[in-house]
């Protein structure tokens, strides 16, 4: 799974051709949760101050994620996220 972005420990990461809806991964020590990049659904668990740090991070890229989303329905390479 190819990692986009790191920051503060977070590991954000996405699957060529998964599953719908668009979404990414975000690992954090033992924690694994999923998150959709429309509505920040999140799957998984993640400790509240993580999945603050997400969710704003979620709302300054969410462009750039759908983006990578596209590219990797196509199995292309991946954009680094800030």
């Amino acid at each position: 799974m190819p990692e986009i972005s790191t920051f503060y420990g977070l590991i954000v990461l996405m699957n060529f051709k998964d599953h719908s809806p668009p979404h990414f991964h975000v690992w954090y020590g033992e924690y694994k949760t999923i998150v959709t990049i429309k509505d920040g659904i999140v799957k998984g668990e993640m400790p509240q101050r993580a999945l603050k740090m997400i969710f704003d991070w979620l709302e300054s890229h969410r462009i750039e994620l759908m983006e990578d989303w596209e590219l990797s329905q196509k199995s292309e390479a991946l954009k680094k996220i800030e």
